[in-house]
């Protein structure tokens, strides 16, 4: 018995974002803003991005139908809202089409006032709280008005164990943002600090990237959460789809 977990967990990234594309150019051109005239929530899927998700989907329909996700959960923001709905038009989960579950636990990091600015602009801007920043580390530094990885953290607290309470030896399937997807490593497998920023330096969350958990007793019909894929983009590359991995668009610094 699996002790209330889900029979299989995925999660994804969202596809590209026009606000990646926009914080790309604003970096390369040394900018101190990114130029995106709207709310983080409302940034949509560039057109990569968009065929970044149907080969995404594509890969689960793939799946033979008793290991495809049978229910999919979505970030409120667009972006991650129109890659769920892109993987379900592909057919990827079990049952055929079905309503992507959107929840606003799994929402972006909330960057307060460093919203729409690069990492330039905030030490120019803002140098006494990007001082304060380097001395705290981002896991624990909440920018004024917004969150730190740790207030991330409680709110995926609540979202597993909704996951949990009723979808219980179900296949689940997550689409949501880069800080996260590594949040939900940091409680499933009971990491510390230093070990999830170790694993934030070694490579961007690919857009579309897939991680995968399995939740199979073991020896001692213990459940313990298995990694079994990280950042996964072999889809893409099946497709001869461009792998992207920028930062989400709203803030310099994750």
């Amino acid at each position: 018995m699996r002790q209330n977990w889900p029979e299989r967990l995925w999660l994804v990234r969202h596809g590209q974002s026009q606000g990646n594309v926009a914080r790309d150019a604003a970096d390369e051109a040394g900018a101190h803003e990114i130029d995106i005239d709207m709310r983080d929530v409302d940034v949509a899927l560039s057109a990569l991005g968009e065929k970044q998700g149907e080969a995404a989907g594509r890969w689960f329909s793939a799946l033979p139908a008793n290991e495809r996700p049978e229910i999919i959960l979505a970030s409120p923001y667009v972006r991650a809202r129109q890659t769920a709905e892109i993987i379900c038009r592909q057919g990827a989960l079990a049952g055929g089409p079905a309503r992507t579950i959107i929840d606003e636990r799994l929402r972006e990091r909330e960057f307060g006032i460093f919203d729409r600015l690069t990492t330039v602009g905030i030490r120019e801007r803002f140098p006494e709280e990007a001082a304060h920043r380097r001395r705290l580390g981002k896991f624990y530094h909440r920018p004024p008005g917004g969150e730190s990885w740790a207030d991330v953290i409680l709110r995926l607290r609540s979202m597993l164990n909704t996951i949990n309470l009723h979808y219980c030896d179900r296949r689940v399937l997550v689409v949501c943002h880069q800080v996260v997807v590594l949040c939900f490593r940091y409680i499933l497998e009971e990491l510390d600090e230093e070990t999830i920023l170790s694993i934030d330096k070694q490579a961007e969350i690919l857009n579309c990237g897939i991680a995968a958990y399995e939740f199979e007793p073991d020896a001692k019909g213990l459940c313990v959460p298995a990694l079994e894929l990280w950042n996964y983009g072999a889809p893409l590359e099946a497709e001869g789809t461009s792998k992207t991995s920028a930062p989400d668009a709203m803030a310099g610094t994750r």
